[in-house]
């Protein structure tokens, strides 16, 4: 089926596909490709993009169409999903359902799925990002450090956190991330603990490392987690309150610091060193808790903790397998994993599956898809400027002459501003349906604050002006569950969606590398060099964002052209036999 709606049933009367000539461009492509398919592919038939546009402004941003998407095209039989797939005894192609009783699902989904996994994000941000309330506390004083030890701390856990996400996210394949997740969040909580008995640059180097490591993949395993249970277009806004729940953590984190960093002095210990103490033990709670709240599927709800019922019934999981199936056929390529027996003909027939993990070729087919590398090199560089903002933003506080408990307070505002936000411009992207321009005005809405951060005098007179470009910095349009979400809908396949999601998140670690070497010590506290340096990122990052769009555009517009001048019969031939997957299919168009 064309991703746009297009197709027909293309049968004749006895029941197989005939096949009619198109147009000569159109016949001399399909025939190049029907005989490459016939080499055979292990997801030949299946790697079907979810088919949520229509057939209007196919070179631009597509348009939303019916729920339940591969109804009614004469081609349903290509569209079921693999044996092993942990949704498979659930299917039913002629599932019928009302919009009352999906809207109810999602609804507990939110409840039961999307809200823990925020507060798991919580949890998360709240040991990765406490050293920014910590140097509040003089802690690079009383360690005998400075500001760029504390850069090459900062490198350090971003070049660690860099290298661990694509192994993390192969592991989580592996392990379920029902299973991997926990274990990340106790093992790093541990360590976060461990900074509290910090003596120097040595010991702040290693923990910065370790929590790296192990932090590192958390976020794509979370992304890969959430799309088991939603669909493509109902992602976004979930990331969105995801993302959010970032914004929270520093509010909730000021509060918190507000108060337990009084604490100095106490048992001889600093307020930052009862601030890893105590954060760090709360994670650890959180990732024991989560050990047993999390199930591995939609359709294996069922235990001690959840219930020996699970969370749904039957009918229920029925609706949820085939939503998501009629909405994203590729999910139905892979299972996610099975730790026990589940039933996949019928009551009576159980099987023992192994858990699918990503394999070194289809690791190496992710990584060579070339259509999604424009993703990939914006992750870089468009959220540098606010990474420098956000990192120094107490620092910059502390030099402006203001005190720890005021400079925590401070920033509340900020991330008040940053949470509305992200929900707000996620939630336009996906009414508007063109994602690119919100990332463009996330450029555009920096570039006069970093300017006037540069121009603006010294001094304290000046103070509450630097302050309040400072908070508009922090608190700008963050469209990275636009862009998340729109790595996985533009992967395709449920490989590349695994893959993609930790190659995104690597390069967004890359440029925290970069961005952590943009403020220098000789240049505080008015960082003049370095604001000259962000503006010129802006200016890179618009020609980027310009030049993805039009790429897009121009790759859906080539695919159409060749599947408009196909006959029904020839769309039907190539859906049987293409061995094209995920986004490299005639009838897939790429988000944008």
């Amino acid at each position: 089926m064309a991703f746009n709606g297009a197709g027909a049933s293309a049968t004749n009367s006895g029941g197989t596909a005939e096949v009619t000539p198109g147009n000569s461009k159109s016949a001399r492509i399909f025939s190049r490709l029907t005989s490459k398919s016939q080499e055979g592919s292990a997801f030949a038939g299946r790697q079907f993009k979810r088919t949520d546009t229509s057939e209007e402004d196919i070179g631009g941003d597509q348009k939303a169409g019916p729920s339940s998407k591969i109804e009614g095209t004469g081609f349903e039989q290509y569209y079921v999903p693999i044996d092993t797939y942990e949704g498979r005894h659930r299917y039913d192609p002629k599932a019928t359902w009302t919009q009352e009783e999906e809207t109810a699902l999602v609804r507990r989904l939110d409840l039961r799925v999307c809200a823990y996994c925020c507060l798991m994000f919580f949890a998360l941000q709240l040991d990765r990002a406490n050293i920014s309330q910590a140097l509040s506390d003089n802690m690079l004083k009383d360690l005998g450090m400075n500001t760029n030890d504390y850069n090459t701390g900062q490198t350090i856990f971003y070049v660690s956190f860099l290298a661990a996400e694509l192994p993390s996210q192969l592991i989580s394949k592996r392990l379920g991330p029902d299973n991997w997740i926990p274990i990340q969040m106790v093992s790093w909580s541990i360590v976060a603990s461990c900074q509290a008995r910090l003596t120097g640059r040595a010991t702040f180097f290693l923990t910065r490392s370790l929590l790296g490591i192990i932090e590192g993949g958390f976020i794509p395993d979370i992304v890969l987690y959430l799309s088991y249970f939603y669909k493509s277009k109902e992602l976004p806004i979930r990331l969105s309150f995801f993302w959010g729940a970032y914004g929270f953590t520093f509010i909730i984190s000021a509060f918190l610091a507000y108060g337990i960093l009084h604490l100095r002095g106490h048992e001889g210990l600093a307020g930052w060193q009862w601030l890893f103490a105590l954060e760090g033990g709360l994670t650890a709670l959180l990732g024991i808790i989560s050990w047993f709240y999390l199930p591995p599927s939609p359709y294996q709800t069922a235990s001690y903790f959840r219930g020996k019922d699970g969370w749904f019934n039957e009918r229920e999981e029925v609706i949820l397998a085939n939503r998501i199936i009629r909405d994203d056929p590729s999910k139905g390529d892979m299972h996610n994993r099975y730790p026990k027996p589940l039933p996949i003909t019928s009551p009576q027939t159980t099987l023992t599956l192994p858990r699918q993990a990503v394999t070194p070729r289809l690791l190496w087919s992710a990584l060579k898809d070339y259509d999604m590398w424009p993703i990939y090199l914006l992750g870089f560089t468009w959220t540098i400027p606010n990474q420098c903002a956000n990192a120094y933003l107490t620092l910059v506080l502390r030099s402006l002459k203001f005190d720890t408990f005021e400079t925590n307070l401070l920033t509340v505002p900020a991330y008040v501003l940053f949470i509305l936000q992200l929900i707000c411009w996620t939630w336009i992207s996906e009414k508007i349906n063109n994602r690119y321009l919100i990332i463009l005005f996330c450029q555009i809405w920096m570039f006069p604050l970093v300017l006037g951060l540069e121009l603006l005098p010294g001094g304290q007179a000046h103070a509450w002006g630097r302050y309040v470009l400072n908070i508009m910095l922090v608190g700008f349009p963050y469209v990275h569950a636009i862009i998340v979400a729109m790595t996985s809908r533009n992967a395709g396949s449920v490989r590349t969606r695994t893959v993609g999601s930790a190659l995104y998140n690597m390069c967004v670690q890359a440029s925290n590398i970069i961005s952590s070497n943009i403020y220098r010590d000789p240049d505080k506290p008015l960082y003049r060099t370095g604001n000259k340096v962000l503006l010129g990122v802006i200016a890179w990052n618009v020609v980027l964002i310009v030049s993805s769009k039009l790429y897009y555009r121009a790759r859906n517009a080539g695919r159409e052209e060749v599947w408009r001048g196909m006959s029904e019969g020839e769309k039907a031939r190539y859906l049987e036999t293409t061995g094209d997957e995920g986004n490299k299919r005639l009838d897939f168009r790429f988000v944008h």
